[in-house]
C-alpha cells in the first residue's frame, strides 16, 4: 500500500498528515474529559470543586512536561514508537480511571499517566512532522494538526457529555479508552519516521538535494532534552514565547477547556448544552487555527500573535458579564472566542523554528510548550480553588484576560536584538559633534 502510494499522485506526508490528525483528535477527546467529569465525580464522591480540579491541574502539567522529553525519544527511535506507547499508556491509564475510590488514585491514573499519555503526542510531535514532512507549507500543515483539538471536542465532548449524564461518567471513560486502543494500528501501519523512509524528499525541497535517510541519534534522550533546555534559557527569544505562552495554556486548557462547562452549570444550564457550548468553540476553533496556519505561511508571525492574544484578553474581560445576560452574549463570546482558541500555535511553531532551527525545533518547542502547561495547570487548580472559596469563577477570567493582554507585548518584542548600552566618553575626552 504505502509504496503505491509513494509512486502515485498523493504525497506521502499527507498520509502522515491525516493519521497524526486522527491520533491527536483523539487526545484531545481525552484531554477534554476532565470538563465533563468535574460534576459527576463531585456528586458521586463528595469531592469539592478544588479537589476534583487538581486532577486536572496534574494532567496538564505532566502532559508539558513530557512534551520535550518525548520529541527526544522521538529522535531516539522514531516518531511510530512513540505515538503508539503514548497511545496504549493512555487507553490503560483511563480504563483504570473507572475503578477509583480515593482522590490519590485520581490523581496517579487520570493526572499522571493519562497525563504523560497524551503528551507523548502533543503538539511537540506535530511540529517534528510538519518540519520533517514539508518545506513549503509548514504553517498550514501546523494549523491542519492543531485544530485536530477543534475536531476532538466537537466529536467527543456532547457524546461524553450525554454517556455521562445517561450511563454515569464511567461509560464516557471507558469510550476513550476503547477509541485510542482502536486508532493504535492505523498508526503503527501508516507512520514514517522521515520521507526517505518511503524514497521521499520532504514536500518542496530541491530536487537536487539527495534523499539521505534520518539517522537515529544514539545517546541518552533526557540528556539531550535537558541539554536543550540548557541551551534554551540563556537565550532572550526563548523566554519571551514561554512567556507568552503560560498565558495561552492560562486562557485555553486550564480555565475554559477546564471550567467553562462547571461554569456554565454554576449558571443554570444543563450539563449537555454547556458541552454543546465548548464543542461549538471547537468548529469556529477548527477554521480558525487553520487559517491561521494559512496566515502564517505569508506574515509576521509577531503581529498573528499580538493580534490573537489581544483579542482573546478582551473577551475573557468580558465574558463574565456575557453568562450574566442570557444566551446571546455567550454566543457571540463562544464564536469569538472559538476562532481564536489555539490560533496562536501554528505562529508560534514557526517562530520557535526560525530562532533555533528546523532539526531540534520538536525539543525546543517542546520546552515552550511546558511553559504552556504549567500554565494550565496553575490556572485549572487556581479557578477550582477560587470558585471553592468565592463561589463564582470571575476573578478567574478576569486574571486570564488581563495576563492576556500582557503576552500580547511580549510576542511583538521576539527577534529585536537587545540593544547595547552607548560606552560613557572618558573623562578629558573630545566627544564629536554630529557633523564629524
Amino acid at each position: 500500500m504505502i509504496a503505491s502510494l509513494t509512486r502515485g499522485r498523493v504525497f506521502y506526508g499527507w498520509i502522515v498528515v491525516l493519521v497524526a490528525f486522527i491520533t491527536f483528535l483523539t487526545t484531545a477527546g481525552v484531554r477534554s474529559t476532565p470538563g465533563v467529569l468535574i460534576v459527576p465525580l463531585e456528586r458521586e464522591f463528595g469531592w469539592d470543586r478544588a479537589t476534583v480540579s487538581l486532577a486536572a491541574a496534574i494532567s496538564l502539567l505532566m502532559y508539558g512536561i513530557c512534551g520535550p522529553f518525548a520529541a527526544a525519544v522521538v529522535d531516539r527511535v522514531g516518531v511510530r514508537r512513540v505515538m503508539v506507547g503514548a497511545m496504549l499508556l493512555v487507553a490503560v491509564a483511563a480504563g483504570l480511571s473507572t475503578l477509583v475510590r480515593e482522590p490519590w488514585q485520581l490523581y496517579l491514573l487520570w493526572g499522571v499517566g493519562v497525563g504523560l499519555g497524551t503528551g507523548g503526542t502533543a503538539t511537540s510531535l506535530g511540529a517534528i512532522i510538519a518540519n520533517r514532512w514539508f518545506t513549503q507549507r509548514r504553517g498550514l500543515v501546523m494549523g491542519v494538526l492543531t485544530a485536530s483539538t477543534a475536531t476532538g471536542q466537537l466529536l467527543f465532548l456532547p457524546l461524553l457529555a450525554s454517556i455521562a449524564v445517561t450511563v454515569g461518567w464511567r461509560g464516557s471513560v471507558i469510550l476513550i479508552a476503547g477509541v485510542m486502543s482502536m486508532v493504535v494500528p492505523l498508526v503503527w501501519l501508516c507512520v514514517r519516521n522521515s520521507p526517505a523512509d518511503v524514497g521521499l524528499r520532504p514536500l518542496g525541497a530541491e530536487e537536487s538535494l539527495p534523499i539521505t535517510p534520518l539517522a537515529l541519534i544514539k545517546g541518552n534522550p533526557f540528556s539531550r532534552a535537558l541539554g536543550a533546555l540548557g541551551e534554551a534559557i540563556r537565550q532572550r527569544d526563548f523566554w519571551l514565547l514561554a512567556g507568552s505562552f503560560f498565558v495561552c495554556g492560562a486562557s485555553t486548557n486550564g480555565l475554559v477547556g477546564t471550567h467553562l462547562i462547571p461554569a456554565s452549570v454554576d449558571h443554570g444550564m444543563a450539563e449537555v448544552t454547556a458541552a454543546g457550548l465548548l464543542a461549538a468553540m471547537g468548529v469556529f476553533n477548527l477554521f480558525g487555527t487553520t487559517l491561521s496556519g494559512w496566515l502564517t505561511d505569508r506574515y509576521d508571525s509577531r503581529r498573528l500573535l499580538t493580534l490573537y492574544y489581544g483579542g482573546r484578553g478582551l473577551s475573557l474581560l468580558l465574558l463574565p458579564y456575557a453568562m450574566n445576560q442570557g444566551n446571546f452574549p455567550l454566543l457571540v463570546f463562544v464564536v469569538f472566542y472559538g476562532l481564536d482558541w489555539i490560533a496562536t500555535v501554528p505562529p508560534t511553531v514557526r517562530l520557535a523554528a526560525d530562532r533555533f532551527g528546523r532539526e531540534r525545533v520538536g525539543m525546543m518547542y517542546g520546552w515552550i510548550m511546558v511553559s504552556h502547561q504549567i500554565g494550565s495547570a496553575a490556572i485549572a487548580y487556581g479557578a477550582g480553588v477560587w470558585r471553592t472559596w468565592f463561589g463564582d469563577y470571575q476573578g478567574a477570567f478576569l486574571t486570564s484576560g488581563l495576563l492576556c493582554l500582557v503576552a500580547a507585548g511580549l510576542v511583538i518584542r521576539v527577534g529585536q536584538a537587545t540593544p547595547r548600552p552607548t560606552p560613557s566618553p572618558a573623562p578629558g575626552a573630545t566627544v564629536p559633534s554630529p557633523a564629524s
